[in-house]
């Protein structure tokens, strides 16, 4: 019984993120992943929750700058491809 309602939380979490914005998504999974390791690093410390919340912070600006990172590159590759059309349809007008 423990297993399945597991899973069906599971299933839940990962439904309530299927319209969020690639931005949120990685800022959502930095914050997170940054609390979990947090928590566990806090508790060998002696603080558990003190560690959640400073990883959360520093999970959330990673997710943040990993965001910032593949938006550039998103434009980068979209400049590419829009000077490769432009590139194309001017040698073809000859």
């Amino acid at each position: 019984m423990r297993g399945l309602t597991l899973a069906l939380g599971t299933v839940l979490l990962l439904a309530g993120c299927a319209d969020m914005s690639p931005t949120q998504q990685r800022a959502l999974t930095g914050t997170t992943g940054g609390a979990a390791a947090g928590a566990v690093i806090g508790a060998i410390a002696g603080n558990a929750g003190l560690g959640a919340a400073i990883g959360a912070g520093a999970g959330l600006a990673g997710g943040l700058l990993y965001n910032a990172h593949k938006e550039s590159e998103q434009a980068a590759y979209q400049a590419g491809v829009q000077a490769g059309r432009n590139n194309r349809a001017s040698s073809s007008s000859y």
